[in-house]
């Protein structure tokens, strides 16, 4: 039966295939719209066996903010074309979205096992494989919660650089919301990155590291040992204070440290508020595939 231009011009708004492949597949269904894009599915699926274990060296950061809950994905593909394509923004948004909701513990192969729309997301991820045509890889999601607050995020650099950030506070509102994302924006710029939001979320064999380093240099200038130690405690000290988030100055005011401006929010707002979390990702620096 013949083709006409129309049903293929639907077709590739509705799957984002091209327009051969979209021709071809309405030929083979006869002109069935439904059965054409399943055919276009499996054979976006057969592509993605073929394209797995390519580069994904580009992609984007994406996130989804839910009043209380967030979530943050790495979504990989092989070009940064593809990266700005509306189709490959789109599904690592709806990745997101799952990720805010999935709960617990989510990672990207519990992630990938997710339904959503009454498809799997790692099918999903595999459709658009083919019709995107390059390798797309889920490489980090991540959930961020509180049980009453917000939760504030901060995109960079086109998706190069995302950062959620968690406030718990018994009364949530707008004035807080902006703190939040005030905040996310500290995280994203300040150098160095913090470690955690306190001194006791710093690993203790980071410390121990860090130290170890102070005292060796400390030996190589000849100090005394009395004096060495006081330097080591005095470094570590500093050290807590460039990485620690509640001790950095605010780069935004640096005369005002990330505990004085929680401080001041939780005065406006007439509540205890505090930073229950942060989470930071940064294209490419999820694990190696």
């Amino acid at each position: 039966m013949a083709i006409s231009a129309a049903d293929v011009k639907t077709l590739r708004e509705r799957t984002g295939a091209g327009m051969m492949d979209c021709k071809n597949a309405l030929a083979e269904a006869d002109g069935d719209m439904d059965r054409a894009i399943e055919l276009l599915r499996e054979k976006g699926l057969a592509k993605a066996v073929k394209r797995a274990g390519r580069e994904t060296s580009e992609g984007t950061i994406a996130m989804s903010l839910e009043g209380p809950v967030a979530g943050i994905v790495e979504l990989g593909c092989e070009t940064d074309f593809v990266a700005k394509t509306d189709a490959f923004q789109a599904l690592a948004a709806s990745i997101a979205r799952a990720a805010a909701h999935h709960g617990e513990g989510v990672g990207p192969e519990a992630l990938a096992a997710v339904e959503q729309g009454g498809e799997k997301l790692s099918d999903t991820i595999a459709s658009a494989v083919g019709t995107l045509g390059e390798n797309i890889v889920l490489k980090r999601a991540e959930r961020l919660a509180v049980g009453s607050g917000c939760v504030g995020g901060y995109i960079h650099a086109g998706g190069k650089l995302g950062v959620l950030v968690a406030l718990e506070t018994d009364e949530p509102s707008d004035a807080l919301a902006a703190v939040a994302k005030d905040l996310a924006m500290h995280v994203a710029a300040a150098d160095p990155s913090p470690v955690s939001v306190d001194r006791d979320g710093v690993p203790k064999d980071l410390i121990d590291k860090e130290a170890e380093l102070f005292r060796k240099q400390a030996e190589q200038d000849g100090k005394p040992p009395q004096v060495i130690e006081k330097i080591v405690e005095g470094r570590i000290r500093k050290y807590y204070g460039e990485v620690c988030l509640l001790e950095q100055a605010f780069v935004k005011d640096p005369d005002q440290t990330i505990q004085q401006v929680v401080a001041a929010a939780a005065e406006t707002a007439g509540n205890p508020v505090s930073v229950a979390g942060f989470v930071r990702f940064r294209l490419g620096d999820s694990p190696a595939e």
